[in-house]
């Protein structure tokens, strides 16, 4: 089996702790949960902006290790505010299209984020992995 760690990708920030953004396993991408903040460190400050950001980091990520939004099968999504639930559906929907995966969401207390989003992905045909 090979296991492939990615601590960082082009176009995202440095991870802040201990871990790696996505781990890449027999075809199949793992990512570590991704929150709105901009590689400057910058944060949107409205909810429709910080997921617009995370989703926009979870595709840099998932392009950087050979895979893409398309080939997403699972998401887990953690929003602070159940009042964010419609929003969140409406830009998701726009995001995924047709190729809706599996998700859950769930509402949690962040620390200073409005939302943190993970996934499961495959990797592209094409890919070296």
């Amino acid at each position: 089996m090979t296991i492939r760690r990615v601590r960082t990708v082009d176009g995202l920030g440095e991870p802040v702790g201990a871990f790696s953004q996505a781990v890449v396993a027999n075809g199949v991408v793992y990512t570590s949960g991704q929150i709105p903040a901009r590689a400057d460190g910058t944060v949107p400050t409205d909810f429709e902006g910080q997921l617009e950001t995370t989703l926009e980091n979870l595709r840099t990520l998932l392009d950087g290790v050979g895979s893409g939004i398309d080939r997403v099968v699972k998401v887990n999504g953690y929003l602070t505010d159940a009042a964010d639930l419609e929003s969140y559906n409406r830009i998701y929907t726009r995001w995924f299209g047709d190729h809706l995966p599996a998700r859950t969401t769930v509402c949690v207390s962040l620390w200073g984020v409005s939302l943190e989003l993970e996934c499961v992905a495959l990797l592209r045909e094409d890919s070296d992995d």
